[in-house]
């Protein structure tokens, strides 16, 4: 398997969020949603192509903002579903709608999504996915693992040797505290 350090260096549209953004931890309730939302846009279909998109999918779901994207209504879902700008699927966009009314419920048992994943850590890859899957829409192994790790929750964004590998260790992301070992599974 080839890493995404390996064509993402220095390419204009996977550059920047390679260098910057993957693999670092968040904890921001709009960057936390914008990332769930663009994993499950993304199954599928090509990550430069979510990437090429995210301008669009920004705009259409009002930045991301989980209390106004948790009132979508009906036209709100024909307005997406005719936006060229984003990946039109019912399916994503329903996910999108009924996810950001679990992260206001986890919002209010939890006080943030972001503390409502730090109370879960540390879970393997295995038990993130029964847990997201339980939790949300259209949050299968793959998506749930691309989320954690694109977050900092689970390891495997960078090699090592990776620029990025230096720059997001030194911020402690959350998989670190318990070592690659720990989510080592058969």
């Amino acid at each position: 398997m080839g890493w995404y350090c390996d064509y993402a260096i220095g390419d204009p549209v996977h550059g920047d969020y390679h260098d910057t953004e993957y693999g670092f931890p968040e904890t921001d309730e709009r960057r936390l949603f914008e990332r769930l939302v663009m994993e499950i846009m993304q199954a599928g279909l090509n990550w430069g192509l979510i990437l090429k998109k995210r301008e669009g999918l920004n705009a259409a779901f009002h930045g991301f903002d989980v209390d106004t994207v948790a009132q979508y209504g009906d036209e709100d879902i024909v307005r997406l579903l005719n936006d060229p700008m984003i990946v039109r699927n019912r399916l994503k966009v329903n996910a999108a709608i009924h996810n950001a009314q679990v992260i206001q419920q986890l919002r209010g048992s939890h006080g943030s999504f972001a503390n409502w994943i730090a109370g879960q850590h540390p879970l393997t890859k295995s038990q993130w996915v029964k847990l997201f899957k339980k939790t949300f829409k259209f949050t299968g192994g793959e998506i749930t693992n691309e989320f954690l790790m694109s977050i900092g929750y689970l390891p495997g964004t960078h090699r090592e040797d990776c620029p990025a590998y230096q720059k997001l260790t030194a911020l402690s992301p959350p998989w670190r505290a318990q070592g690659l070992a720990f989510y080592q599974e058969p």
